[in-house]
């Protein structure tokens, strides 16, 4: 557990995709993405918010989706889903979002990553040792990275805070 004073300068960068498909399977529900970054921040002073979405053929119901993570505060930055010949899928964000913690971390205290890949290791650890940036993870424990919660100044198992973080259908 870290110590948390409203005067920290906080980014949360939230991985979608990887929420999205935890909250589907684990529990049939959605993520609400407005208390979920009323988590994150704590209070603090939030320098940036920035949902990271992957666009399918699904245009109209997606762009309701991305209008209401804006409207809950989020910064959305999209990307299309890639379909290689033999129709095999890729829509993830990890470098984008590797990238953007790194250029964050020179200008706020802490990095609040909302993902349980543990592809992100080698981030957190490097804000951590070369920009001396506390980071902070929260997900579904059921679906986190065991190593990624261990490198980590602080985890926030968003399984236990189900009604907090979930809207049922």
């Amino acid at each position: 557990m870290i110590v948390r004073n409203k005067d920290q300068r906080v980014a949360v960068l939230v991985d979608v995709q990887n929420l999205y498909y935890s909250a589907k399977h684990l529990y049939k529900a959605k993520v609400n993405f407005k208390n979920l970054l009323i988590e994150a921040v704590s209070g603090r002073v939030l320098t940036r918010a920035i949902a990271y979405v992957i666009k399918t053929d699904v245009v109209a119901k997606e762009k309701d989706f991305f209008e209401a993570l804006n409207k809950s505060g989020f910064e959305v930055k999209e990307k299309d889903l890639q379909i290689f010949p033999g129709g095999a899928k890729k829509g993830d964000w990890d470098v984008g979002i590797t990238m953007d913690a790194i250029r964050l971390g020179k200008k706020v205290d802490s990095i609040v990553l909302i993902s349980g890949d543990g592809d992100y290791i080698p981030v957190v650890t490097y804000l951590q040792q070369s920009e001396g940036c506390l980071v902070e993870v929260m997900a579904f424990g059921k679906t986190c990275s065991k190593a990624l919660t261990e490198v980590v100044d602080d985890f926030v198992d968003m399984d236990k805070a189900k009604s907090k973080f979930l809207l049922r259908k």
